[in-house]
């Protein structure tokens, strides 16, 4: 059942994408973007993964969704935060915290629109063997993940 309301929920973001004219292309992280392991462990049929993810000064996550939900801390830098609206749901500068719900109805990306490297510790919280994250399309907004803050 879950796996077919995400691809129902996809299928629809993509056709909709389509039917507007755009590209349904994923959008994988800017160039520079990594993430590297601190620790995993899996309980039960949860993986939980720490993760300590850089984004360089004007690049982006892509935009993406989590199949479980995501906490984060920021150690460096100033993550802006957007919604598949456009909308920013949130500017979280150095001792921030973040929380992500799961799901493809929760896509969103991550920007670094600052001059100093964003450096957040993440810890994942997904079914085992759930990869990271999930990419997804574009929803159709102007800005792509190199361009200037929207509006």
């Amino acid at each position: 059942m879950r796996t077919s309301l995400r691809t129902s929920i996809a299928g629809a973001v993509t056709a909709v994408t389509v039917l507007a004219g755009g590209a349904a292309h994923a959008t994988p992280p800017g160039p520079g973007v990594t993430g590297t392991l601190i620790t995993q462990r899996t309980v039960g049929g949860t993986d939980y993964v720490l993760r300590r993810i850089t984004v360089p000064p004007g690049q982006a996550t892509g935009w993406h969704y989590h199949d479980g939900p995501l906490y984060g801390y920021v150690e460096q830098g100033t993550l802006s935060h957007f919604d598949s609206t456009c909308a920013s749901d949130g500017l979280y500068p150095r001792g921030s915290t973040i929380q992500e719900p799961a799901g493809p109805a929760n896509v969103h990306i991550g920007r670094n629109l600052g001059d100093t490297p964003v450096v957040l510790v993440v810890l994942y919280v997904l079914p085992h063997g759930a990869p990271f994250s999930e990419d997804a399309p574009n929803p159709g907004w102007p800005f792509s993940e190199d361009a200037p803050n929207p509006g």
